[in-house]
């Protein structure tokens, strides 16, 4: 970085026109992108080599030849407005298509039944109900049951702050639901949205994905996911349109202090390694790092009890990778019961594997599991001897086939921890200082720790910033105030 850099940022530019967003992940990338279309002038600065956060991808060399891996397998519904948003805005809509209806098969390991929960074109709730009454999975008391709690979930009020101290399996016993009704459908959706089973998920953060996902409008649960590298979406692509907006992006770049000068602009101190340290100034500061991070930057007095920060707690996710020698899965996902396997997903043509010199008789299957707490520190080996035996329980096509690869991608601080109570600790967007506005999955957005609640956490923040700043807003999303 050149020791011009913020004059020439602030050249012709009126007072507050230069911002500076910490953190490149999905909200940094977010607030920049808005800042700009917002006619500011935005550094945006990344510690890593790449932009993404925790949506990302990485090149290996495996048995079966060098492929392009995502770290985990993730997904989003049509009711995720704001990540769609983001999805135009970079250019990567068609790349991250959605189902026409809600289709997820569910296999159950005992007797390999197998299950469908979709929809129907019917009005909510009416769109399930077909699904819910053929659904083998579940006694016919059970579904009964099911019913009668959707239609109790339907009259919550997420933003209630009594249903962030309860716990989602507290409420789902008083309502009538068997264990297996949780497994079978609660657990189901919940693990894969909260990233935490019901008895350690708050009962606000469940009713919010239950009512805005499968009871708010019948195409609400279509499901998306990324058919190319997740990093081609989150990275190259962003990366072009921050440039295109001329947002200027240092990578590998740390903000290691933030001060506030008397004049009431912002001095962030970063290093780069070949260009050492240097001072940013900028009227606006949009702080989007994990919570540990942004409270190890935060001045003193910034937020009203911050120290609370820490107190927000962290959830592992965990990622298996398991390439075989012949196509055992002929869907493109389904989810398991009776199994430790979650979710499975065929990553074959998204890795480049069908594209390598035998890789249209390969198949790459990624097994994505959420609130990993007792397996996220298992070896390879261990992980190995008790997801494999599972994948042929699940699969009997798999039986007899040859592994070429299995690796693992861990994160151990994957999402925040949407345990009861923690509401009252997410901050918002706006600090007690000036100038300085905090994003993130993990800030008070209303969403768990999902894409649409990183993307709508940057997309908040430039309200705040706007909104004091006298700017106009009128290119935001409506559904991110």
């Amino acid at each position: 970085m050149g020791p011009d850099r913020h004059d020439a940022q602030e050249a012709g530019r009126p007072d507050g026109a230069a911002a500076v967003v910490i953190g490149g992940g999905l909200a940094g990338i977010t607030a920049a992108l808005a800042l700009a279309d917002a006619g500011l002038r935005v550094t945006l600065v990344e510690g890593r080599p790449r932009l993404g956060g925790l949506v990302f991808s990485f090149r290996r060399e495996s048995a079966a030849g060098e492929l392009t891996v995502d770290n985990g397998q993730h997904v989003y519904l049509r009711c995720c407005t704001a990540y769609d948003w983001f999805l135009d805005r970079v250019g990567g809509r068609a790349l991250v298509p959605l189902q026409d209806r809600m289709d997820v098969p569910v296999l159950d390991a005992d007797g390999l039944r197998l299950g469908r929960l979709r929809r129907t074109a019917l009005p909510v709730p009416l769109h399930l109900a077909k699904s819910l009454a053929m659904y083998p999975h579940l006694s016919l008391a059970e579904r009964a049951n099911v019913g009668r709690a959707a239609l109790a979930l339907q009259k919550l009020d997420p933003e209630d702050p009594a249903l962030d101290g309860v716990d989602f399996a507290s409420w789902l016993a008083r309502h009538g639901q068997s264990p297996r009704a949780v497994e079978a459908l609660w657990d189901l959706v919940g693990v894969a949205t909260l990233n935490a089973r019901a008895g350690d998920a708050s009962l606000g953060l469940a009713a919010k994905v239950f009512k805005t996902g499968l009871l708010s409008d019948n195409g609400a649960a279509d499901i998306g996911w990324s058919r190319v590298p997740l990093g081609e979406v989150h990275d190259t692509l962003a990366r072009e349109a921050l440039e295109k907006a001329g947002v200027r992006i240092e990578l590998r770049t740390r903000a290691s202090a933030l001060a506030r000068a008397e004049d009431g602009t912002w001095q962030v101190t970063v290093e780069n390694g070949p260009h050492g340290r240097e001072q940013l100034t900028a009227k606006t500061v949009v702080l989007a790092l994990p919570q540990r991070e942004t409270h190890g930057l935060l001045p003193g007095g910034t937020l009203d009890g911050q120290d609370r920060l820490l107190d927000i707690g962290t959830a592992p996710i965990l990622n298996l990778h398991v390439i075989y020698d012949r196509p055992v899965l002929k869907q493109h996902f389904f989810a398991a019961l009776g199994s430790p396997v979650q979710w499975v997903f065929d990553r074959t043509e998204a890795s480049g594997l069908a594209a390598l010199p035998g890789g249209a008789r390969s198949q790459y299957l990624a097994v994505s599991q959420s609130a990993a707490q007792d397996d996220i520190d298992r070896p390879v080996a261990e992980l190995r001897a008790r997801y494999l035996p599972e994948l042929e329980r699940l699969l009997p096509a798999a039986r007899g086939a040859g592994v070429r690869d299995f690796f693992v991608t861990r994160e151990r601080t994957a999402t925040f921890a949407p345990t009861p109570g923690v509401g009252r600790l997410r901050p918002g967007a706006r600090t007690q200082t000036p100038g300085l506005y905090l994003a993130g999955a993990w800030t008070a957005t209303g969403w768990p720790a999902t894409m649409e609640s990183a993307v709508r956490s940057g997309l908040g923040a430039v309200r705040e910033a706007l909104t004091e700043l006298g700017f106009p807003q009128g290119q935001l999303p409506q559904e991110a105030a």
